[in-house]
């Protein structure tokens, strides 16, 4: 069957060249689904690899803006609309200078099957633009937020196509686009997740990720019949994810150590408690500082530069038990997985998407510890997404508890799904192929019910 992969990747190289992101997704996907295309010749004969793999739609236009000087800038506008199978296309928006179409079909690839894990009628979608929002004023940002939102506008909607949140689209840039999109629009509809609870946004939903990341965790950590309780915890990146993933190891008694932006990152072997979380939340939130900032405040940490370009990242070399990379993609390679086994980590469980090569992923699989790959462990994102969606559609809006209850019991199922296609499909223990192999056969089937489209 190696064959069958290496020839259906030389296609997918072929028509998408120098989409390094992309081929990695894909690989990573299909290398998992080998089994079940020899267990199901339906699929491979109704051509599902070859459709899943092409998106649906691809959009990409130009996004110019004004500054606050009056200089006119022009920054590039991406929407992958991947699949709409089992619902309307979901998934985030990315501003940051490392956009580029291979970057959105990777997290757009991504998205079908992360969203299909989530149980709710979600497709998948990604989009974003190479736009940089550090250093921007609010008004700069609600230019260009108006800018890109007077061309999507005409590509999405509540039953289209729903974007939300990701790397440097947060709550101001969710708002400064909606109000874009209703005006253009002329209609008040549940078009965009993470909004401001005043106008249709969900309680939980900034936290979402981070804790569904946790809770992940958690659910894998019970298998061998161990808990967060006085747990060493490496957590990279200090946004959104990172916060409230260390906010929910916290609360299930853990201890967080970690914190890390571009630059660098922090070790706090007395812990991060609540009152220096609640510090990263201001210093990150509000005054968008650098972490470095920390070690002012708080004196017995320690602040460690990582120069772009560096073979490994000693982050993860800092002892600990459990790893939750929240910062990027691709941000622990082979040394640094290495790294993490030798020091003792025995359960990781992805906040980001794709933080881990493929050769760190070998790793993590060949030494056998919990490894929970970012479309299974970080769907909480898009699960609370999907719930937002939901309020929105009936006009209600469920308390803090109602839904932070749903999105346990969605990432315990999709933990359970997860366990459950990894012991059919041969493969025991292996989360990436069972959380590959259960979101695929979610929408292939439904590709087969609905025809050749």
């Amino acid at each position: 069957m190696s064959g069958v992969l290496e020839s259906f990747m030389a296609g997918v190289i072929a028509k998408n060249p120098e989409q390094k992101e992309f081929h990695q997704a894909v690989h990573e996907v299909v290398e998992s689904l080998l089994p079940v295309l020899d267990r199901h010749p339906e699929y491979r004969k109704a051509k599902i690899l070859d459709r899943i793999v092409e998106p649906e739609r691809q959009l990409m236009f130009r996004v110019p803006w004004v500054d606050d000087k009056g200089e006119v800038h022009v920054n590039r506008g991406f929407r992958v609309e991947f699949n709409s199978a089992i619902g309307p296309y979901k998934g985030g928006l990315r501003f940051h200078p490392s956009v580029n179409l291979g970057i959105i079909k990777f997290l757009g690839f991504e998205q079908i099957f992360k969203n299909a894990l989530t149980t709710l009628p979600m497709g998948g979608g990604k989009g974003g633009s190479d736009f940089d929002p550090k250093g921007k004023t609010d008004n700069e940002v609600m230019r260009f937020c108006q800018s890109f939102m007077s061309e999507l506008y005409r590509h999405i909607g509540a039953d289209t196509d729903v974007p939300a949140g990701d790397i440097g689209v947060g709550g101001r840039e969710i708002g400064f686009m909606f109000g874009q999109y209703k005006k253009l629009a002329n209609r008040f509809e549940g078009v965009l997740t993470g909004k401001a609870l005043d106008w249709g946004g969900s309680l939980i939903r900034p936290e979402a990720t981070g804790y569904g990341c946790v809770y992940f965790a958690d659910e894998m950590l019970k298998t061998r019949k161990q808990s967060f309780a006085g747990k060493r915890v490496v957590v990279s990146g200090s946004g959104n994810v990172a916060q409230y993933a260390a906010e929910k190891v916290l609360e299930l008694g853990g201890k967080p150590l970690t914190f890390s932006d571009s630059n660098g990152f922090i070790v706090d072997e007395d812990g991060i408690d609540k009152k220096k979380l609640d510090f990263v939340l201001d210093l990150k939130n509000n005054k968008r500082g650098r972490i470095r900032e920390y070690v002012a405040k708080f004196t017995n940490a320690k602040y460690v530069d990582t120069p772009a370009g560096a073979a490994f990242n000693p982050l993860w070399q800092v002892k600990c038990d459990v790893a939750l990379p929240c910062a990027t993609q691709n941000e622990i390679n082979l040394e640094d997985a290495n790294n993490l086994v030798k020091n003792g980590c025995y359960c990781v469980s992805e906040g980001a998407n794709m933080p881990t090569t493929p050769e760190g992923v070998n790793v993590f699989i060949e030494s056998k510890i919990l490894y929970g790959p970012g479309k299974a462990a970080n769907a909480g994102g898009v699960a609370v997404s999907g719930l937002e969606m939901s309020q929105n559609s009936m006009r209600l809006s469920w308390t803090r508890e109602e839904v932070d209850k749903k999105l346990h019991h969605i990432m315990k199922s999709i933990h359970e799904n997860c366990v459950t296609t990894a012991d059919k499909y041969g493969t025991p223990g292996n989360y990436v192929n069972g959380a590959n192999i259960a979101g695929f056969l979610k929408v292939a089937d439904s590709m087969m019910q609905q025809g050749i489209v």
